[in-house]
């Protein structure tokens, strides 16, 4: 996501002595948990293109309407080809809230305007910039194998689907998973790598992902240019697999009070890095917000209105929110198809333009789906 959406710690310190005195209706509807306000789940569009390109991965809610981008829409990263073979997806696609899809960008991994070690795979790692400037990851493979997975990038693509730039090296070695903010001529990202060690470990588990933040300068009509990479989180657990071809630290999402929250998929867990727009050094893994309960190998993540975080299980087809002191208030099955029900259906997700509903991939029927 490119803004805060979380209300402030004051304003729900207030909410909270509110209904301690007399709620009124609307205070008490806003102070149940998210997912309890949510019952259905409506199929919004397959996320196939032309190509046959599958296993939708990033969702990233449009904010802002410009060039071929519109407001409300859903852009999706789609990481396999039409042979489903992992780490080959070439393409993002936009769909409107009634399910109308168009192919977003088409990149052709043999014409990159720079460096993308091992070509193109498009990943969870997915917003939109002010500007219309899109960027996306890329930890590409050869033939769908684990042991073929290298480095890879961030693309940025111009509001028409052009890929305009490639920013690698220095860091970035499987991005994964990233989540952005804005101000004035620079913009954030805080980018999962998930490469480093893991191929030659070969299964077996490493303790060396991490996570960094990269600086960009906006230049108008020229792609937005880095200017500083730091390493704000590292020491997350990663490792190949078959089925997923690489495990590691996924969701980010970052509060309004500058902590980003990583979902720690190995670990099973949530954690805090603090300070993550300030911070000159590494946090480790952070602070552990919660582990076990509802969750089931986390994968993508978001941030709600008022701070609480939503993630989805890779191991169940769950839902789960989860406070910033590290509570799981609720948990909801969104997807139960497939043996044991809803495993590897669920990846991003995203809220929509009102905060009141949540987009989410279905990997299992490669579609969009809608949770209100």
């Amino acid at each position: 996501m490119r803004l805060r959406a979380c209300s402030s710690a004051l304003a729900i310190a207030a909410l909270t002595i509110g209904l301690t005195a007399a709620a009124s209706p609307d205070q008490a509807f806003r102070s149940r948990p998210f997912l309890d306000r949510l019952h259905t789940v409506t199929p919004v569009a397959s996320t196939v293109p032309d190509n046959g390109d599958v296993n939708p991965y990033g969702t990233f809610t449009i904010e802002d309407s410009v060039g071929n981008l519109h407001r409300g829409d859903v852009l999706v990263s789609n990481f396999n080809n039409s042979a489903n073979l992992q780490g080959t997806g070439t393409t993002l696609v936009q769909i409107d809230p009634d399910g109308t899809r168009t192919t977003f960008a088409t990149i052709d991994p043999a014409h990159l305007p720079g460096s993308c070690p091992g070509g193109v795979g498009l990943t969870t790692a997915l917003t939109v910039l002010p500007g219309g400037w899109v960027v996306v990851g890329s930890l590409p493979t050869a033939d769908g194998s684990a042991a073929t997975a290298q480095a890879g990038c961030l693309l940025v693509l111009d509001r028409f689907g052009t890929v305009r730039e490639t920013i690698a090296g220095d860091g970035i070695n499987g991005p994964w998973d990233m989540t952005a903010v804005s101000r004035g001529r620079h913009s954030e990202l805080f980018v999962t790598n998930v490469l480093n060690g893991t191929v030659a470990a070969n299964g077996a588990e490493v303790d060396r992902g991490t996570v960094l933040r990269i600086t960009l300068e906006d230049r108008g009509d020229q792609p937005p240019q880095r200017v500083a990479t730091t390493e704000i989180g590292s020491g997350f657990a990663e490792r190949t697999d078959p089925a997923a071809l690489v495990i590691g630290p996924t969701g980010v999402g970052l509060g309004c009070d500058d902590t980003l929250y990583v979902a720690d998929t190995v670990g099973n867990r949530i954690t805090a890095i603090p300070r993550a727009l300030t911070r000159t050094g590494s946090a480790g893994t952070g602070r552990v917000v919660t582990s076990g309960g509802r969750l089931n190998g986390p994968l993508g993540l978001a941030v709600t209105s008022r701070g609480d975080l939503l993630t989805v299980n890779s191991q169940d087809g769950f839902i789960v929110e989860t406070t910033p002191g590290g509570r799981q208030v609720a948990a909801k099955q969104i997807n139960n198809e497939g043996s044991p029900a809803g495993a590897g259906a669920l990846f991003g997700l995203a809220l929509d333009l009102d905060h009141d509903a949540v987009y989410f991939v279905n990997d299992a029927d490669n579609a969009l789906d809608l949770l209100h």
